[in-house]
């Protein structure tokens, strides 16, 4: 945990594996970092990234207010869940999609939650593929290129095999919207 931890806060990337599939992931408050993200994934800024905390507490501490329909949908999670929130801060500004929102979530994974409260800040997590290409399913379909090119490849549920993304919400008012099922 240690080297996860110290690769991080040199502003470097990681590859590990998520609640969902294996996620590229860095610090979300480092702009310098989340830029390498991209460039690994050779996808343009202006498609916003997924970002990982570890509570809603440390949710307030990125937006300036979580709707209440959200916090019920927090608590009610069977499944992985990414919802995007208006009027993100303290985060990179890559991170943050041009309409000004940030799309966060609480991952239901032991090493994530762990990872992310040792670290104290949230951390990027996108999906561990060149930008238009198939999401890997396993560790075994990740690429070369993105395996040669990452800072550190964390050593652990080598053979674990997902079947999907999470699920994106959009909260308005009382209404949620299903941006991916």
């Amino acid at each position: 945990m240690n080297k996860i931890i110290n690769t991080l806060k040199q502003g470097k990337t990681i590859l590990y594996p998520t609640d969902t599939v294996w996620g590229l992931g860095c610090d979300a408050t480092n702009e310098e970092a989340v830029k390498k993200i991209y460039q690994l994934k050779k996808r343009e800024e202006s498609k916003s990234l997924i970002i990982l905390v570890d509570s809603i507490e440390m949710l307030r501490k990125y937006l300036d207010e979580i709707p209440e329909k959200a916090i019920e949908v927090l608590n009610s999670l069977e499944k992985p869940t990414t919802i995007i929130y208006k009027n993100p801060k303290n985060l990179a500004k890559n991170t943050i999609a041009s309409d000004n929102t940030i799309a966060i979530r609480i991952p239901q994974d032991g090493f994530c939650l762990e990872l992310i409260k040792e670290f104290g800040k949230p951390i990027v997590s996108t999906s561990a593929n060149i930008s238009g290409e198939p999401t890997p399913k396993s560790f075994s379909e990740i690429s070369k290129a993105i395996l040669q090119s990452v800072d550190y490849v964390v050593d652990l549920h080598g053979d674990k095999i997902t079947e999907k993304s999470s699920t994106i919400l959009k909260i308005e008012g009382d209404y949620v919207i299903v941006i991916r099922e």
